[in-house]
């Protein structure tokens, strides 16, 4: 592919730090091709993938934006492409040194912060969107809330008296019984659909349990603090007299509902009601580069405006953690982040895994080699704001300001925490091009390179290839990016709304064995 088709003042490889031993093409290089940098490829080197520019030798540490990624298992001559074949993970050695880096951005005050146009509840709470859910507390009630949905949007003429209800939407899992009801996979399970039927984003939810399952209805209800009443009804099958009752009976309370829910007028409200959640996917050479930094930059921007920003995906800031604890408030918030870690490192082992098993194949495909790889350019979404809080999964996020969520590294489980936990808005960047939606909070998809948003330009709604391009620097990227985040909470359609994504992305974490 010419220059011109990648951008202009593209060159054909980056050198991301000074003292690394290598640089990432930017373009195919093809053997023997003049560089102009003294080092010649000595074989063909993908877009996204990395080259030797000095001699490594085998065992030695091997750097990219200056931190160890892994080990060569060979000595690696200049010119060699740098990959899985010679590079191998090692352990994190990062140093966890709490606090030694606090930037203490200010924040600004109200009257001085951006707004956007949001839809404030009753307890004070600020939606992005009005949406009614129907919830289920087990599988096996999965296709009665299923179909009750359906019947909604086979049925458009019943929502069109109703414009400011955004859709019932069925969040459904395969989870609810035969792990016990005192398990720590049930717990949390509670806990997540407790999130989802507290969240600002539902108007008002009907929750379905079948009646004999382990995650009873009464006991979910009673334990997240729920108010059953006309903003949450539940319907049991087994006392409204099976499959075909249930679904009737709660189309006829939503029925009732819809004027209610429809009741709601858009204010100016300060960003500060904006709960951001982060996630990667489909990662590449390029995440680290584009649309990861670009989005720290926004991330830095919605704190500054007193928002809160939530960054997850355990496993993937692993061996790039002291880029969060240097910036942690305090010792017990550091400590809270070093714990999870260690969880997963036992976790992973009692498994039979490894936290390397993530990079999935399609990163490997894009130029990212290890887990320590990957992770420098997840920790890079969070920006340089401080750290001030660290949460269990699917906890409801209270602290404003940038802060961490424990969550696997798979994108629907990581965003189904987060917005449990209350976040509003989804930002999602992608190097390989994941398709993703995450109701009831609309999801923005960012591209980190040109060629994959041209193909997939209908799912992405911003192309930080452009960094790449020559056409913007990751600030100016990151303001664009801020700026459509307040846009799409005042309402905008995002990419992934327009192509229905967003209920079967719904999967809650789970933890233990199935008996």
């Amino acid at each position: 592919m010419s220059n011109t088709e990648h951008g202009r003042n593209q060159p054909p490889f980056l050198q991301l730090n000074p003292a690394d031993p290598l640089i990432v093409a930017t373009r195919e290089l093809k053997p023997g091709e003049d560089l102009g940098i003294g080092v010649k490829p000595v074989e063909t080197i993908n877009r996204g993938h990395k080259m030797a520019t000095q001699p490594i030798a085998d065992g030695a540490p091997v750097r990219k934006l200056g931190q160890v990624i892994g080990v060569a298992t060979k000595a690696i001559a200049p010119g060699q492409h740098i990959h899985t074949h010679n590079v191998e993970f090692r352990a994190s050695t990062a140093d966890h040194a709490i606090g030694s880096g606090r930037t203490n951005m200010p924040i600004l005050p109200d009257d001085k912060a951006a707004t956007f146009l949001g839809i404030v509840r009753p307890d004070g709470t600020v939606a992005t969107r009005n949406y009614i859910g129907v919830l289920t507390t087990v599988n096996c009630s999965a296709t009665v809330a299923r179909q009750v949905s359906d019947w909604f949007r086979m049925h458009p003429e019943e929502l069109a008296p109703y414009p400011n209800v955004d859709g019932v939407v069925a969040l459904t899992h395969k989870d609810g019984c035969a792990g016990g009801a005192e398990s720590e996979g049930t717990k949390l399970l509670r806990r997540t659909i407790g999130g989802y039927a507290k969240h600002a984003n539902f108007g008002a939810v009907v929750m379905i349990g079948l009646g004999c399952e382990s995650n009873q209805l009464p006991r979910l209800v009673t334990e997240e603090g729920l108010q059953a009443g006309q903003r949450i009804q539940t319907l049991v099958m087994q006392e409204v007299g099976g499959t075909r009752k249930t679904i009737e009976a709660a189309v006829a309370r939503i029925r009732e509902l819809l004027p209610v829910v429809n009741n709601v007028k858009r204010a100016r409200v300060p960003a500060k009601h904006i709960i951001l959640g982060m996630q990667c996917g489909g990662s590449d050479g390029f995440s680290a580069i584009t649309a990861n930094p670009a989005l720290g930059v926004a991330a830095d921007l919605l704190v500054q405006n007193g928002g809160t920003a939530i960054l997850s995906e355990t496993p993937e800031i692993y061996g790039a953690e002291h880029m969060l604890l240097s910036r942690a408030v305090s010792n017990e918030v550091g400590e809270k982040l070093i714990d999870l870690l260690k969880w997963w490192e036992g976790y992973a082992a009692e498994n039979h895994g490894s936290l390397d098993n993530n990079p999935s194949p399609g990163n490997k495909a894009g130029g990212l080699t290890t887990i320590l790889e990957k992770s420098l350019g997840a920790a890079a979404k969070g920006g340089r704001s401080d750290l001030v809080d660290v949460y269990r999964y699917a906890e409801p996020v209270t602290k404003r300001g940038f802060v961490f969520m424990d969550t696997p590294g798979y994108d629907p489980v990581s965003a189904t925490g987060q917005v449990a936990g209350g976040a509003n808005m989804i930002t999602f960047t992608t190097g390989r091009g994941s398709c993703f939606g995450c109701k009831p909070s609309p999801s923005l998809k960012l591209a980190t390179n040109t060629p994959m948003y041209k193909r997939m330009s209908e799912d992405m709604d911003i192309n930080c290839g452009e960094i790449l391009d020559g056409g913007a620097s990751v600030e100016e990227m990151g303001e664009r990016i801020f700026k459509l985040i307040l846009e799409t909470a005042s309402g905008k359609r995002s990419k992934s709304e327009d192509l229905g994504y967003g209920e079967d992305e719904f999967a809650p974490w789970h933890l233990g064995a199935t008996f």
